[in-house]
């Protein structure tokens, strides 16, 4: 592991590397930033970050933000995008790109991503109804569960939760997409669903208001039976009154997610990555999920670091792994 100064240094990395971004002040840099859908935490957090892009390069660098089905599709284009590309994915799903594994066995070219820094955990939700009589995860048993929108990376996580748990032969889940959840909720055509986003996530906060919901929580068995799965996974507790109506902390799990480039040049990316840093407590002000984004989760995002940031990290004095620094 490549060992740089204390992470205390960030802030004079921002000023180090802050006259470097009169280098893309002279032409217009289009990004592309793309997450989730439009209902989901992940989409606010993108549009934070395109007026941040857009005021910190003082209109240098042009972000347009975009809908996205999820990290499964980001991680495919991002073998096929011709422009500076910003997209948010598991770190799992770009080691499985990699590798050719399903869904990215399709010959696409995946070498060309590169880290940024972390986002906010994925935080899996297993929600149903609360007159459904399901208070636990093993209730799930015998009904009809909605497992996230199809081919996204909610639904290949709550298959695979099912199948560690042994309910995958117990469960139906019907392939729907994860915008019509709500409706199948209130038209009891499911008794649940699974939703994989920061919490709060603004799709679930407005169903809560609207109908009865109870959010499972898995036991201590259960989590550490995922977990042993799925090293990368760990414990994430929703606090009682996320949500209206929850009285409760939920304890559940989460999945570690960066944002990640492709063809982007090297000042523009030591742009948004120092002003990332520089400006996350204003952006965690605005909405919490930015809270517990630390520089020190940077080494778990499995891609090389983007060459133009390399130096960046060094002065802030973050760990990183020799594989992400070469």
């Amino acid at each position: 592991m490549t060992k740089f100064r204390s992470a205390a240094g960030l802030v004079a990395a921002c000023a180090a590397v802050s006259m470097s971004w009169t280098s893309i002040a002279t032409a217009e840099t289009r990004v592309t930033l793309k997450s989730a859908a439009a209902e989901s935490s992940y989409y606010v957090m993108m549009v934070q970050l395109a007026e941040m892009i857009g005021d910190a390069s003082e209109g240098s660098v042009l972000p347009t933000v975009e809908e996205s089905q999820g990290s499964v599709q980001n991680v495919r284009e991002s073998a096929q995008r011709p422009g500076a590309f910003l997209f948010t994915t598991p770190p799992s799903l770009v080691d499985a790109a990699w590798q050719g594994n399903e869904p990215f066995d399709d010959g696409g070219d995946y070498s060309g991503i590169r880290t940024l820094f972390p986002m906010p955990f994925v935080t899996i939700h297993f929600v149903v109804r609360a007159d459904s009589g399901i208070e636990s995860v093993s209730d799930l048993a015998g009904t009809t569960f909605m497992a996230g929108g199809v081919g996204t990376f909610c639904h290949g996580r709550t298959a695979s939760i099912l199948d560690i748990l042994g309910l995958s032969e117990e469960v139906e889940t019907p392939d729907m997409e994860l915008s019509g959840a709500p409706a199948a909720i209130r038209n009891r055509q499911v008794d649940g669903y699974a939703t994989c986003s920061s919490h709060p996530t603004p799709q679930l906060q407005e169903l809560a208001t609207t109908v009865d919901l109870r959010i499972l929580s898995f036991t201590e068995e259960e989590r550490a039976a995922l977990m042993e799965q799925d090293p990368m996974s760990g414990p994430i507790t929703i606090a009682a009154g996320t949500y209206s109506g929850q009285d409760a902390d939920i304890e559940t799990v989460g999945v570690p997610v960066g944002a990640y480039a492709v063809n982007m040049d090297d000042a523009t990316a030591e742009l948004i990555v120092s002003q990332f840093w520089d400006q996350r407590e204003g952006l965690a002000e605005e909405n919490p999920w930015w809270a517990g984004v630390s520089p020190d989760l940077t080494g778990q995002l499995l891609a090389p670091l983007h060459p133009g940031v390399v130096a960046y990290y060094e002065e802030a004095g973050v760990d990183i792994p020799d594989h992400m620094t070469e």
